[in-house]
Order: structure tokens, then C-alpha cells, then sequence
């Protein structure tokens, strides 16, 4: 992974500047280099979390890192931390009894768009609703890309897969604006073309006590930029950079762009595992 990240101004221009080695720590380098296409996101997303895992002190046996089936799916494979590799759509159940069982570990869960808002959906909703001290990021990348680039819940209108080759006709799933309605209490949308405000985000994900959603973004060039006149990951991100603006919530408008920002940093809303221990103790 690059050892280069960006910063982005108020005029979304971008700015290299220099990262730690600090994460080498992280990944089971054995299974490197990783299986995911030329140009996908999801490395620059895994090598901000394991960044900020760092940054944060935290040690590798304290984190448990889980992740669902899909092209994220991978990712669980190459931290070096406690990892689960769950079925579809099961990563959150998994993570939850994760951190009912041991509420002093660091419990993250990484999610696809199909895996953790489609298979998954119902178990996202109750999660957020719970308030469990869980950290997901849902690489949201409009696309099935593992299994051969079907539509998904967050594919936008009009776009094209292999199982909408004449446009998608359904509206597209906002997975910020579902977190929000089902009561998560820190709700914040980043992507990929700026690693840098990426990782800030998903440092103030991970130290929330609460269950937290970042979504991210996320470029794949191989299905959706292909069937959308964006084949080349650079084009991807560009229109990442020309088509998002800053935001306070997922519900404000500009010229059809989408906001990314935090849209919810609740303090005050009690963490799951801490309600239940604090029964327990009465």
C-alpha cells in the first residue's frame, strides 16, 4: 500500500502528504499482494482503518475485525487483529455478539453495499437501533462487483449492470440517510479520492461509543465504471471529487451533488453493552 495520502481543502483540491509505516504492523503480509481488481477502493479504505488503528495505540489483540461476503470480504483476511469471516449479510450479528460477550474489545465490522444494506439490511437497521458499540464501514461501491456486477440497493438510477443493462429503474438506497432513520448515533459519508479527510472520519468512527456508520465511496472501475463510461479508476475519482460537496446532512441539496460530511455525532444516546452491564448490576 502507498506510503502517500491527501488532504482537501475547501475548494476539494487535493494535497499529498506523507503517511506513517506505523500500519506494517497490521497486515498478515504472507497473503499480500491482495485479490481485489486494478483500481478498486477498498485498499485505500483498509490502509486508512489500519492507519488509524495506530494512531489510536490500540493493539492488535484488542481489535476484532469483522467482515460479510463480497469483495470486502477479503479484507479480514489480511488485518492482523482477531478477524471473522462471516456469511452474507451476517457480519453485524456476528459483531454484536462480539461485543456483548467482550464489551472491552475494539469491534469493527466492514461492510459492502449489497452485503451490509442488501442481504444485510435488516440486521443494519437493528444494530442502529440498538445502539451497539460497533464501528461499520460500508464501502459503498453501487455495485454487486464480486459476483459479476448485478444491481444493488445503492445503484443509482438510471446506471447500467449486468442485470440492468438499459439503466437501473429503481431509486437508489442512501445508506447515511437509513442509518440516520434507524438511530445510529455517529452517521458520516466520506470517499476515496481524498484518503486523508477518509481517515479523520474514520478515526472519529472508531473512538464513538455507540454504534457508528462511515460510508464510503468507493470506486470499481472493473463493473461499475466499465458499464457507466468510467473504466479507468482515475475518471471514478475525479467524479468523486467533482460531484460531492460538504455537507451537515444526507437530506441537503446542490446541484444534484451528494453531501458528505458527519450528518450525527450523538454523546449522549447509552451504548448497548454498558445499558445491559448496568441491569446486570442493579
Amino acid at each position: 500500500m502507498a506510503n502517500t495520502g491527501s488532504n482537501q481543502n475547501a475548494n476539494n483540491e487535493v494535497n499529498l502528504m506523507p503517511m506513517s509505516e506505523a500500519p506494517d504492523k497490521w497486515l498478515r503480509k504472507q497473503y499480500l499482494p491482495h485479490i481485489w481488481c486494478p483500481g478498486c477502493g477498498i485498499g485505500t479504505i483498509l490502509r486508512q482503518v489500519i492507519e488509524q488503528f495506530t494512531k489510536l495505540g490500540w493493539r492488535n489483540d484488542e481489535v476484532v475485525f469483522v467482515t460479510g461476503i463480497g469483495c470486502t470480504g477479503r479484507a479480514s483476511g489480511y488485518v492482523n487483529a482477531q478477524t471473522l469471516h462471516t456469511i452474507h449479510g451476517r457480519a453485524l450479528p456476528t459483531a454484536t455478539g462480539i461485543k456483548m460477550a467482550r464489551p472491552d474489545m475494539h469491534v469493527v465490522a466492514m461492510l459492502g453495499d449489497g452485503d451490509g444494506v442488501g442481504i444485510g439490511g435488516n440486521h443494519f437497521i437493528h444494530a442502529a437501533k440498538r445502539n451497539i458499540g460497533i464501528t461499520a464501514i460500508v464501502v459503498n461501491n453501487r455495485i454487486y462487483g464480486m459476483t459479476g456486477g448485478q444491481v444493488s440497493p445503492t445503484t443509482p438510477s438510471g446506471a447500467k449492470s449486468s442485470t440492468t443493462p438499459y439503466g437501473n429503474a429503481e431509486p437508489a438506497m442512501d445508506v447515511s440517510k437509513l442509518a440516520l432513520g434507524a438511530g445510529a448515533t455517529f452517521v458520516a459519508r466520506a470517499h476515496t479520492a481524498n484518503p486523508v479527510y477518509l481517515g479523520q472520519l474514520i478515526r472519529r468512527a472508531l473512538e464513538h461509543d455507540g454504534f457508528s456508520v462511515l460510508e464510503v465511496l468507493s470506486q470499481c472501475p472493473t463493473y461499475f465504471g466499465r458499464f457507466n463510461g468510467m473504466p479507468d479508476p482515475v475518471q471514478m475519482l475525479e467524479w468523486f471529487k467533482s460531484n460531492t460537496f460538504m455537507a451537515k446532512s444526507p437530506y441537503d441539496e446542490k446541484e444534484g451533488k451528494i453531501p458528505i460530511g458527519v450528518f450525527r455525532d450523538d454523546k449522549e444516546t447509552p451504548e448497548l453493552s454498558k445499558s445491559y452491564r448496568k441491569l446486570w448490576e442493579e
